[in-house]
């Protein structure tokens, strides 16, 4: 068993840091009671003996993790429920906390098979379905006496919703509509707990009526008797197996045979279909962003989330773990101590801090902008929609490489399962590619950038995430100076994105005068919108993460506020230096600038070090949460190393049966 004496490296950097992590906490959660809600959520659940397995998760087979993530699904939603009833608040939505977040995947680890029904399919009724439907569907989904999915992805489409293959056609006779998966390819595929969890989904298919289609609209379909569980006629249902992470989420493929639903299944909130068969478009094409904005929203926040928690991991074994001589004539040093090893762990804090900010930002403008929509004001909603775009595509794939950056730091006991690496990978590069591919995000964020210079050129007027093309227009024949502050290289990051866009516009059109079509010419320049886009949002992550942090410092002490900056600089500095080819092409940086950026980053990295434990203790994440034995905050990491080796089921007998059945006839074979 570990100790109960927390490791003396350890305590040492906590003595040694210069802030109050109790203020970083504060402003981390969103103040005291959320702070104390969390407390108190995390206890209740903690100390619950129907969250500690007498066998780690990953010793057990794929029937029997599934069969206890839905075991421990049920309980957690159940006991939430009881914790906000017994405090005053039974709104049975409440439970934003245990689906993406660290208190659910911390109990959960890996994945919960109900969160689809929370995430997406109460948010699907309550964005698409008219008021006489949310009437009808909500009350029961709430409730959970229903359980929804939300299926959309199919084995041959997911992206791209218009290529979508699965049918509901109108029956003008029955007043029904017939859903069919006319190939293979159709089958939707993918949907989190629809192989064996939910009995009911919202479906998007094509919408036939009167011979014509009218593309994709969601439908309500029950695919399991609320009984039996057994499924319907016509519905073909099942798990599409073992994954690299997230396996008791649950994932399922899902088949039509002629299954029939009548008219009110189909959400009407927006697009309409009368009785005789007649399609009423909706006001705009727009309101169906609603649910995949405020998807993407969260997933921008639950990636910081992420990142915070190995984070954690990687910087108090780093403390703890000692490696090399710096001097040889000295003992060996922690690993942190070495330049290289900040360089692995402290950008990714700053990137956890920057991209929460980043995801404060982006709330702010989701709910002003869904706030306009309800008025009938739609002017806003592509550009928040091009954003959220990018920041997701940015803000996971950038996760997703620093997890595996800190696996590697912790060296070869970060390869085992149980500290906990492969399964925050698991989480983190499935968002890479769910809720819209990254590469396609990106595109259409270029898509709405090549509109945006379109009306820059002609002198009209910019949203406020791309105010900074005018500027560059006016500027485009002077290389813009070169500044290392953090606004400036802001302003140096907004020119490389304007840069990039120009050429990229430029190049379309040259193409089009070469005989392509419009199409044609945005597929052979796709690779340098793709790199426009990205460089959109990379200057909007630097200038928002300036900005929240500077409106940060005017709130908390000068220690606090001296850490913060020193973080945004890191980020800003450590951006500059990853897009220092593209900046000699469009700004007047010079090769003394670059070595005068390397040696402020590297000054940024030393000026963090002595904090570190503290930012991350200040997280405020428990170790049953972050579910490692590197990184509790005792320190004592070999200790539990060797306690968790215990717990392999290869150790409860001395002599495996596969000795006398196999190795020792082998070994006396005399071959």
């Amino acid at each position: 068993m570990p100790s109960s004496t927390v490791n003396k490296d350890l305590q040492a950097e906590r003595d040694k840091g210069t802030f109050d992590g109790n203020e970083f906490t504060l402003w981390w959660v969103g103040g005291k009671e959320k702070l104390k809600e969390k407390q108190d959520l995390e206890q209740f659940l903690v100390n619950d003996p129907d969250f500690h397995n007498a066998t780690p998760i990953h010793f057990l087979s794929h029937k029997e993790l599934y069969e206890e993530t839905i075991r421990q699904a049920t309980a957690i939603f159940s006991k939430v429920r009881k914790f906000h009833e017994d405090r005053g608040n039974g709104d049975p939505s409440n439970y934003r906390q245990i689906l993406g977040g660290l208190l659910g995947n911390g109990i959960i680890r890996q994945g919960n098979p109900l969160g689809i029904h929370y995430a997406m399919f109460i948010p699907a009724l309550l964005g698409h379905g008219s008021p006489e439907q949310q009437a009808e569907w909500l009350p029961r989904a709430l409730k959970v006496q229903m359980l929804g999915t939300y299926a959309q992805t199919e084995l041959g489409h997911g992206t791209f919703l218009r290529g979508l293959e699965t049918t509901a056609t109108y029956d003008e006779q029955t007043k029904e509509f017939v859903l069919q998966s006319p190939t293979l390819s159709s089958y939707k595929w993918w949907p989190g707990g629809l192989a064996h969890t939910a009995n009911y989904s919202v479906v998007m298919a094509q919408l036939f009526s009167k011979g014509k289609c009218h593309g994709i609209q969601p439908f309500i379909v029950q695919l399991r008797d609320e009984e039996t569980h057994m499924p319907l006629k016509g519905i073909t249902i099942g798990e599409i197996g073992n994954k690299l992470g997230m396996n008791g989420v649950n994932n399922g493929y899902l088949g039509f045979d002629k299954v029939r639903i009548p008219r009110k299944n189909m959400l009407m909130k927006n697009a309409k279909l009368l009785e005789d068969g007649t399609f009423v478009k909706p006001p705009s094409v727009g309101l169906t962003y609603g649910t995949m904005m405020f998807v993407r929203v969260i997933i921008v926040i639950d990636t910081a989330l992420h990142l915070a928690k190995v984070a954690t991991i990687a910087v108090r074994y780093s403390c703890v773990r000692r490696q090399s001589h710096i001097n040889p004539d000295q003992p060996e040093v922690q690993v942190i101590d070495h330049l290289t090893q900040q360089y692995k762990l402290f950008p990714a804090i700053a990137r956890s801090i920057i991209f929460k900010l980043t995801s404060d930002n982006l709330w702010d403008m989701y709910t002003q902008v869904t706030s306009e929509l309800d008025k009938g004001n739609l002017e806003r909603l592509p550009e928040l929609h091009a954003i959220a775009c990018c920041l997701k595509a940015v803000t996971t794939a950038d996760a997703a490489k620093s997890v595996e950056t800190l696996r590697m730091a912790c060296g070869g006991h970060g390869y085992m399962t149980c500290a906990n690496f492969y399964n925050t990978y698991g989480f983190v590069t499935a968002a890479c590619t769910y809720e819209g591919e990254n590469t396609v995000l990106l595109l259409q964020t270029a898509r709405y950038l090549v509109k945006v210079w379109n009306q820059a050129l002609k002198g009209q007027p910019l949203g406020p995430t791309v105010q900074y093309l005018n500027s560059f227009i006016q500027n485009r024949n002077n290389r813009h100076p070169w500044i290392d502050t953090v606004p400036g290289i802001v302003k140096a990051l907004q020119t490389v994105a304007a840069g990039k866009l120009r050429l990229a516009y430029e190049h379309i059109e040259q193409r089009k005068k070469a005989g392509y079509t419009h199409e044609e010419a945005v597929n052979l320049t796709s690779l340098e919108l793709a790199q426009s886009a990205e460089a959109h949002c990379r200057a909007f992550l630097v200038q928002s993460g300036y900005d929240m942090i500077e409106k940060l410092c005017q709130k908390v002490t000068p220690a606090l506020a001296k850490v913060m900056r020193t973080i945004g600089e890191l980020y800003a500095y450590n951006e500059a230096l990853d897009s220092v080819g593209s900046l000699v092409r469009f700004t007047s940086i010079s090769e003394s600038d670059i070595n005068r950026l390397q040696a402020k980053l590297e000054s940024a990295l030393l000026a963090i070090r002595p904090n570190a434990v503290n930012i991350v203790d200040a997280f405020g994440i428990p170790d049953v949460l972050l579910g490692s034995p590197l990184g509790a905050y005792d320190g004592n990491v070999y200790e539990r190393l060797y306690e968790e080796a215990q717990k392999s089921p290869l150790n409860k007998e001395p002599v495996n049966k596969s000795f006398h059945l196999y190795l020792k006839p082998f070994m006396r074979s005399n071959l």
